[in-house]
């Protein structure tokens, strides 16, 4: 009994030296906690933009540039030929001149050779000048046109069509001859024959344009000859045979 009584005072004491334990955390329950708070991103459905600044407005400055319409007034002359006497006419050894119903017809028979007509009395300066060319036998550069400012002492001017379809100004002077316009190559000119071209010269002191079929061609400013004779020529640029009619020639006084 006593040994008793001594082992629960010892088992007492003992406790009594130790602390206290400290208890357990409850365990988690099936109901999970509210979730902390956080930030939502707010959608912008119309952003702010930059403040709108117009670009400079291009203003295209145009500059003065030739009018190289056809400008004239009244008819000074209008020929059909039907007159033998208008025209220089005859059989030449480079080939035949003749007047047919109202056209003139030049024909090149020989290699290499040049034929042109003269208007008889027709001496201008200034002028507006139309005439309707219709190759017959042509080919590559064998070439028909005009001469105009023509003069036997001076010289003149040749405005001249090829068969491949180029324009041309040359001046001849003694005889020495410049390309004043080398040859232009245009749309407006058709190529080989049978074919048909209208041909026009606007002179006005130094400044001359040229036209074939409405269409300009190039402008020239020459003053080395300013007046003289009108005629018309054709030339071949081989051995074969080339000829052209001309008809309905009109002369309008210029206008700038």
């Amino acid at each position: 009994m006593l040994r008793l009584l001594l082992g629960l005072l010892l088992l007492f004491s003992a406790s009594a030296c130790y602390p206290l334990a400290t208890p357990l955390p409850p365990l988690p329950t099936g109901t999970p906690p509210p979730p902390a708070d956080t930030a939502t991103p707010t959608i912008v459905w119309f952003p702010p933009t930059a403040t709108y600044t117009p670009l400079p407005i291009f203003t295209q400055s145009i500059s003065a540039t030739l009018d190289t319409r056809s400008q004239y007034g009244a008819l000074i002359l209008a020929d059909d030929f039907s007159d033998p006497a208008g025209w220089m006419l005859g059989r030449l050894p480079a080939g035949n001149i003749a007047l047919g119903v109202n056209e003139l017809s030049l024909a090149v028979t020989q290699e290499r050779s040049y034929l042109i007509s003269l208007r008889q009395d027709t001496q201008l300066s200034d002028f507006y000048l139309e005439i309707t060319a219709s190759p017959n036998i042509c080919r590559g550069a064998d070439e028909y046109g005009l001469l105009f400012r023509y003069s036997s002492a001076q010289g003149y001017f040749r405005f001249g069509l090829t068969c491949s379809g180029q324009a041309r100004v040359d001046r001849l002077i003694g005889d020495q001859v410049s390309s004043s316009i080398p040859p232009t190559s245009s749309g407006a000119i058709p190529r080989g024959a049978p074919s048909q071209s209208r041909l026009a010269i606007w002179a006005l002191g130094k400044d001359m344009r040229f036209y074939a079929n409405g269409a300009y061609l190039f402008s020239l400013r020459d003053g080395s000859l300013l007046a003289g004779g009108l005629g018309v020529y054709v030339r071949s640029s081989t051995a074969d045979m080339v000829s052209a009619n001309f008809s309905d020639l009109r002369l309008y006084e210029p206008q700038k």
